[in-house]
């Protein structure tokens, strides 16, 4: 089978290689997936890079441990292992599948049958690929986590990824009143997905523009907290779903004292994968949300597209299609 693989940390378009691998076979509790699509992830542009290096802890630490890369995928069930029990021959499902591996910039990959759950009929695979990842930041970010509530004036920085666009649909279910924070070519796509107002960053800093929010859903996470503290109204919530480590870092290390001495609040959602999915499933059929989808590209493309990724050039999520 045709894989994307690298066997060493570097830039994208130089460790990365597009290659013939031994097609796997499933464990017992595997099942072996035909992918039909894959997205295009933060985790991607950290493991191929080896950056920043505490990731390589994980990662590997002199050489990558995974040598394929990718996270999401939709696909197709071709083989199941003995004791599957969840999926059958034939079915089309798709998720996340990191918290069990890695490997989906391939024609096949096997994983755990709990990593994935079944795609609708009505959703492309690519529109599929879109969703595990991003959505799920998106609910848990604004709803477990944020206590979204009707009505609230909410910021979102770094609005023109994939984050950005679930977490809008989802914020106008509530009537909120939703601000955009990115640049470039992705702020006239915003505006037509419906943000009430977006903000150019490399002309305005909104942390200082005297406006205040009931709920800061950030995928950067390029400030310091008491930045964004300054525009959370009285009992406001700020919310990270990844972004700079060590803002991340300070996040951790004041969450607990600014708690004690203020009514406002920051948190760090730490993702619970393909949860809530029947969720944004029932949203994807209802058509109260629409996947924004940067490409479909080649698999061969790969390499580049996770060097755009990183330049944050990409509009939506980018998503590789696969066996189509």
């Amino acid at each position: 089978m045709k894989a994307i693989t690298f066997s060493e940390y570097g830039s994208p378009e130089k460790v990365l290689t597009l290659k013939n691998v031994p097609k796997p076979t499933p464990g017992e509790n595997e099942v072996l997936v035909n992918v039909r699509a894959s997205a295009i992830n933060d985790y991607d542009w950290c493991v191929v890079r080896g950056m920043p290096r505490i990731y390589r802890l994980m990662f590997g630490l002199f050489k990558p441990k995974q040598q394929i890369p990718g996270m999401e995928l939709a696909g197709v069930i071709e083989s199941v292992g003995k004791n599957v029990t969840s999926f059958k021959i034939g079915d089309e499902v798709f998720g996340d599948l990191s918290n069990y591996g890695f490997g989906t910039f391939a024609e096949y990959v096997c994983i755990n049958e709990k990593a994935l759950v079944l795609k609708p009929k009505e959703m492309t695979f690519e529109e599929a690929a879109t969703i595990p990842h991003a959505s799920l930041l998106a609910v848990q970010g604004l709803i477990e986590v944020g206590k979204i509530k009707h009505g609230m004036d909410i910021l979102i920085n770094g609005a023109g990824g994939g984050v950005g666009n679930f977490a809008l649909n989802i914020a106008k279910l509530y009537n909120a009143k939703v601000t955009g924070v990115d640049t470039g070519n992705k702020l006239v796509t915003m505006r037509s997905m419906g943000f009430d107002q977006v903000i150019d960053y490399k002309k305005k800093d909104f942390t200082k523009s005297g406006t205040t929010y009931d709920l800061i859903l950030d995928a950067k996470t390029n400030k310091s907290t008491f930045d964004y503290l300054r525009v959370l109204k009285e009992n406001g919530k700020y919310v990270t779903v990844g972004g700079q480590l060590l803002s991340l870092v300070q996040v951790l290390l004041f969450k607990k004292l600014i708690s004690i001495f203020s009514t406002k609040r920051v948190e760090i959602v730490s993702l619970k994968t393909n949860k809530n999915l029947e969720y944004i499933n029932k949203l994807f059929l209802s058509g109260h949300i629409k996947p924004i989808i940067d490409g479909p590209y080649r698999l061969e493309d790969v390499p580049k597209m996770i060097q755009y990724f990183g330049e944050a050039k990409h509009t939506g999520k980018i998503i590789i299609s696969i066996n189509n």
